[in-house]
């Protein structure tokens, strides 16, 4: 990194420079010290968070989901005295467990401002390294696009079964076949909330001029892979695209992800969505409940996968044609769940009509 123009991050919409931070690992997560001393983080003074003046000097009050109190309060509470003692102030942070507000207090503006800067990098960092909770997603399980899945999975198996790694538990559950848009890491109810909000606020502003108020017609043909090479394959997909050529899915796709990136509420992993859906995977060969990990989390559970040889796949399925959808909503999927059509269960959705 170079020293004199460090990166810029954005948390929650407000920019930060970006200095070297040492962690410091531990056995368990639960203890994990990790702080942004006064060289770590820019502690000028801004107007982008709320300073109140009382009468006993300052305070900022943040909200942040419970699981992440462990990491400002630190091993044994050192990384919560340390921002303590060094800006002057005091951290007030509800029980484990407890949602509510943290409460930063002291004498001087800019020492507020300066722990509760530095409070927010802790935050932003650590919901990194959080498994994501929910994603965005275009619902590809209907019954036709089932049956058709269902028949190339049973062609794959008749023909290619003897090719290496090829086996049943690769495949996809067909009702939950969906196109990933994006992922969210949302910690509590508010959150889940907040992502509800702007899933409808993405409504009114852009979806409904795109989508001209009716469903996308999207015809699911034709497979691809994944990695470099195909006789070593983790991940093939069936490719969709617009009956009528329009990139009106694209778009969307592209659009909502921007607006929850700004949001705060995702992170941003590519310049474009890569719409896909996954119809064989690795990570199903362990356990069939897994979804597709994110790129900033998929890098030790790929190097623990068994990949298959995918090339006489690709040669008699290169244009299977797993049918036309009418797509009409875009749902907040909740990871690891699933509902009574046997998808997963929805936080919330956006209609198109």
């Amino acid at each position: 990194m170079e020293v004199l123009r460090p990166p810029l991050i954005r948390i929650g919409g407000r920019v930060y420079r970006k200095r070297h931070i040492r962690e410091q690992p531990h056995q368990h997560e639960e203890e994990e010290d990790f702080y942004a001393g006064p060289e770590d983080c820019a502690d000028e003074p801004c107007d982008a968070f709320v300073v109140e003046e009382t009468e006993r000097g300052y305070q900022c009050a943040v909200d942040i989901p419970s699981p992440l109190y462990k990491y400002i309060i630190g091993k044994k509470g050192e990384t919560k005295k340390k921002i303590e003692t060094e800006t002057r102030t005091s951290i007030i942070i509800p029980k484990p467990g407890v949602e509510g507000e943290i409460v930063i207090t002291g004498q001087h503006r800019n020492g507020i401002i300066s722990a509760r800067t530095r409070i927010d990098v802790l935050v932003e960092s650590f919901r990194k390294k959080q498994p994501f909770t929910h994603f965005l997603s275009f619902a590809l399980n209907q019954l036709a696009i089932q049956e058709k899945f269902l028949q190339f999975k049973e062609e794959v198996l008749e023909k290619c079964s003897n090719d290496y790694g090829v086996s049943s538990s690769l495949f996809q559950n067909p009702a939950k076949l969906h196109l990933t848009i994006g992922t969210l890491v949302l910690l509590n109810e508010q959150e889940i909330q907040k992502a509800q909000e702007l899933l409808q606020r993405c409504k009114e502003d852009f979806v409904d001029s795109i989508a001209g108020g009716k469903p996308l017609t999207v015809e699911v043909a034709g497979v691809e892979y994944m990695n470099d090479d195909p006789a070593m394959m983790d991940v093939l997909y069936a490719k969709v695209h617009m009956k009528d050529g329009s990139n009106k899915l694209q778009l969307i796709a592209d659009r909502l992800t921007d607006r929850f990136v700004t949001s705060g509420l995702m992170m941003k992993e590519w310049d474009q969505v890569k719409l896909h859906a996954t119809v064989m995977n690795t990570i199903f060969r362990k356990d069939p409940s897994a979804e597709e990990q994110s790129n900033r989390s998929a890098g030790k559970f790929f190097k623990e996968r068994e990949s298959f040889d995918g090339r006489n796949i690709l040669k008699l399925f290169e244009n299977f044609c797993f049918g036309e959808v009418q797509l009409n909503s875009v749902y907040l999927s909740q990871r690891f769940s699933t509902d009574s059509s046997g998808y997963y269960a929805t936080s919330g959705q956006l209609n198109f009509s």
